[in-house]
């Protein structure tokens, strides 16, 4: 039999692939635009033929009907990372959350501590060989296909064939599914005044040659948008958006003075627009390889000059940094930040940036505290911090005492709130 035999044998409706799932099993579906929507909306029509089905994934794109706080004994969702389409269910406790560093989800995977029971991704379509290319997730979802019971693919034309270890064999699939439709496209995030004076201190503190890890979100691509004067920068990153596609067309990426892996734009998903995933295709400068490879601190720190570049929502006068709660409330997830922050600190030559504005609601908030909300989820400890940036400059913590790091905080906070941080830190014997 060959190749296509198999693939013809294996294709299928989405509504009859999703009946490999069956009751009490795990999916586990790929970051972002990995999501395969016909499939899941497949599911989301037969959920209630199912039972103690759960679907986990980091950063949900859209809300399928099968997120539904009305049919959690079906089918339910278990983030490893909230978004838009999952941060109110998992404030209401319906959507359930699994804690996680993104680097070490395909160990927990391969030990059997997060089941992985059927995967539905997102392919490319295959090639002369056999093989499809989860080149917009290969994240954790590389892991889940070796332990799977059932590897559900709904493969389609819109999505790049990437190198990389981010291929499947198509003997090694239960069911294809084919669709069109084009791949979800996320745009470049709006950025404002605060993000552009925040993106340029960090931009300031840039060299030519860095190899930079960018983070989702507006300020980080406040920096990766004044970063066009610099030369031969690297790229080794967890996310490939449509910024660092910016660098590379303006020649700022030339990856030329990397040591690990030179020459090579590497990343573990893709979340951009379909220019981006054409770039992918076929690229030989560009691979997608699983995130236990991508965010290994010890590999990505073998790097000189890595940069890592990453959001909070909250930082105390220790450090601590509160990237993905509101007090109890969960918002985001633990996702790549401390893999990379870590990672940097490990490289010779390495900053590790954590950047947010000053204050939030209107300037009626400081997001530099005391200490953080009650509930707060510490994302960043005190210990791995080093650069903290506001749009009123740069904090580095790395080395300094607990004194010191209170001055140096207070000092690039709102103007409005540094005297009462200034009382509150003396309150507790900080200063």
């Amino acid at each position: 039999m060959t190749i296509h035999d198999l693939y013809q044998q294996k294709l299928q409706p989405a509504a009859e692939a999703v009946r490999q799932v069956r009751d009490g099993d795990l999916i586990i579906v790929p970051t972002g635009v990995g999501e395969p929507p016909a499939l899941l909306t497949a599911l989301s029509v037969q959920r209630r033929d199912f039972r103690d089905v759960k679907v986990s994934q980091i950063l949900a794109m859209r809300k399928y009907a099968y997120i539904d706080p009305e049919t959690t004994q079906h089918v339910r969702h278990v983030a490893l990372f909230f978004g838009g389409a999952t941060r109110a269910g998992g404030q209401e406790g319906w959507i359930d959350f699994i804690p996680n560093y993104f680097s070490e989800i395909p160990a927990q995977i391969e030990r059997g501590q997060i089941p992985a029971d059927v995967v539905f991704s997102m392919a490319s379509p295959m090639d002369a060989h056999g093989y499809f290319s989860l080149s917009l997730g290969a994240d954790y979802t590389m892991a889940a296909v070796a332990r799977a019971r059932a590897v559900v693919l709904e493969v389609n034309p819109n999505v790049p064939f990437a190198n990389g270890n981010c291929h499947v064999h198509v003997s090694q699939v239960a069911a294809l599914v084919e669709s069109s439709d084009p791949v979800l496209e996320v745009g470049l995030p709006k950025i404002g005044p605060v993000q552009q004076a925040i993106g340029k201190h960090v931009a300031e503190l840039i060299e030519d040659g860095s190899t930079l890890q960018i983070g989702y979100g507006g300020i980080p691509d406040a920096v990766v948008m004044q970063l066009t004067d610099k030369r031969d920068l690297g790229i080794h990153t967890e996310m490939l958006g449509d910024g660092i596609l910016t660098l590379i067309e303006a020649g700022v990426v030339t990856n030329r003075r990397k040591n690990y892996l030179p020459g090579k734009t590497i990343a573990t998903f893709a979340l951009g627009s379909n220019k981006l995933y054409r770039f992918m295709d076929r690229n030989p400068a560009v691979e997608i390889h699983p995130v236990n490879f991508t965010n290994d601190p010890a590999l990505a720190g073998l790097n000189d000059n890595l940069v890592a570049i990453n959001a909070t929502l909250q930082i105390d006068l220790l450090g601590q940094c509160g990237s993905e709660s509101l007090g109890h409330a969960p918002f985001s997830g633990t996702g790549g930040q401390s893999d990379f922050v870590r990672a940097a600190n490990r490289s010779r030559g390495g900053k590790a940036f954590i950047v947010l504005p000053s204050t939030a609601k209107g300037d009626t908030i400081s997001r530099i505290v005391p200490s953080l909300s009650p509930g707060t989820h510490v994302s960043t400890s005190k210990n791995d911090i080093n650069y903290v940036v506001t749009e009123h400059g740069v904090a580095q913590l790395r080395g300094k005492s607990a004194k010191q790091r209170a001055q140096e905080l207070i000092a690039i906070a709102h103007p409005d709130f540094r005297a009462d941080l200034t009382e509150q830190a003396k309150r507790a014997k900080l200063l």
